[in-house]
């Protein structure tokens, strides 16, 4: 004889009308939840926004709009009223998928905890919403029947900065792969969604997707595309995302950036067009100083898009070496590796090998104005021999530069210079031997 359905409470009341990381998560997670045979779900939302969740769910759960609808008052609600509600709902196990928790549930909990960034970086928070998390993230740790961690980052970081009593499942964050793939889903459809958002079409694009916020590393991303610009004259950075708080260090990165005129922002992009964007652009650059999970680099792996994000997060965790990784906030990195990103544009054919010659030689010159970066008569003999074809190792203990944090040590490249001439003398030969 089979056993009954769990009967189960999902608190949906956190998920904005215009979702991000973790309202995408709760959102997927309850239409997961509404497949399972074995579940019989209950959705707890915010009144007047039960038609949102009773569309989700298509008939396959019950949704209960009770919680207020303003931050203060919805977790005011969950200590004073949620323990009631849940005994009233006949539930046998409540989900709490960001964070908090209702102290007195007469019901085991079970609490998802997607980053601790509340602990290593409160600045980043307003400082309510940090003191408040942080102790919603003790309580649950003593108290709740079992723990979710989006990451093994994740979860190391918990157990460092709490006292854990309850068990700890660490369930990675997963992809629509009916969204999220390489290919369109109609000719044009991917055309027509960027055009609408102001996106150009025939142009390199590096693109970021997220909320715009501190720990983004968007202030980062826009001066390590500003000095890339000076040289990929043709590249775009798109900022997609709606704007979150402490927008000061981006706004005077944006304010100081000499190609702030190919600098996008697009605001909250629709469901549609974060894919269509992901597929259109030559990398994705994720930089986000830490993160608990960062699916929206997880998107543009699925989307077959190159990525570029950073090390010891949960970001490199996920990518599993798909990814070129720098140091958190390191620009000096994060415009290495964007300039490896858009070198590779002739070897894709995404540019012509004229139009990249132009970009490293007589495009440089329209900015110094040295007198140089032509073969007309009477010009200073200086030439660059380049091959397309010659394929080369780079060695960072061969390499020139006094560096020696490099993130393409090892990389082997297709195309270089072979020889140098300056003045008419041959100054420098590669040993081909």
């Amino acid at each position: 004889m089979s056993s009954p359905p769990l009967a189960l409470s999902l608190d949906v009341s956190a998920v904005p009308a215009r979702p991000a990381g973790a309202g995408y998560y709760i959102m997927e997670l309850a239409r997961g939840l509404c497949l399972r045979a074995d579940i019989a779900l209950t959705m707890v939302s915010r009144r007047g926004d039960e038609e949102r969740w009773e569309g989700l769910a298509a008939g396959a759960a019950r949704v209960v709009g009770a919680v207020p609808g303003s931050r203060p008052r919805r977790l005011l609600f969950e200590q004073t009223g949620f323990p009631r509600l849940l005994g009233s709902l006949g539930v046998r196990v409540h989900h709490a998928p960001h964070y908090t928790m209702p102290e007195r549930s007469p019901v085991p909990c079970v609490v998802t905890i997607h980053d601790c960034t509340f602990f290593d970086h409160p600045e980043w928070h307003v400082r309510s919403k940090a003191l408040l998390f942080r102790r919603a993230i003790r309580r649950a740790s003593l108290h709740a029947g079992a723990l979710v961690c989006v990451s093994e980052v994740t979860a190391a970081r918990l157990r460092a900065c709490c006292e854990v009593r309850a068990p700890i499942v660490v369930a990675p964050h997963g992809v629509d792969h009916g969204r999220f793939l390489p290919a369109e889903p109609a000719p044009g459809a991917d055309a027509a969604l960027l055009a609408a958002s102001g996106v150009p079409l025939d142009r390199p694009l590096v693109a970021f997707v997220g909320t715009l916020e501190p720990r983004k590393g968007v202030a980062s991303l826009v001066a390590a595309f500003d000095r890339v610009a000076a040289t990929q004259r043709e590249a775009v950075l798109v900022l997609a995302g709606q704007v979150g708080w402490g927008l000061g260090g981006i706004e005077r990165a944006l304010a100081a950036a000499r190609h702030g005129d190919r600098i996008i922002r697009t605001g909250y992009l629709s469901e549609a067009a974060v894919p269509a964007l992901l597929r259109r652009s030559t990398v994705v650059a994720y930089p986000a100083v830490e993160e608990g999970f960062g699916l929206p680099a997880l998107e543009a792996l699925a989307c077959g898009a190159p990525l570029i994000t950073t090390e010891g997060t949960a970001m490199a965790e996920m990518a599993q070496g798909s990814a070129c990784l720098v140091r958190p906030g390191d620009d000096g990195a994060l415009t290495d590796a964007l300039a490896l990103a858009l070198e590779h544009l002739v070897h894709t054919e995404k540019i012509s090998l004229a139009r990249m010659v132009e970009l490293f030689t007589t495009g440089p010159e329209s900015v110094v104005r040295l007198g140089r970066g032509t073969l007309a008569t009477g010009a200073p003999g200086d030439v660059t021999i380049f091959s397309t074809e010659m394929s080369w190792t780079y060695d960072v203990n061969q390499s020139l530069s006094r560096s020696r944090n490099s993130p393409f040590d090892g990389r082997t490249f297709r195309g270089g210079p072979v020889a140098t001439v300056v003045g008419g003398k041959l100054v420098w030969r590669r040993d081909t031997a």
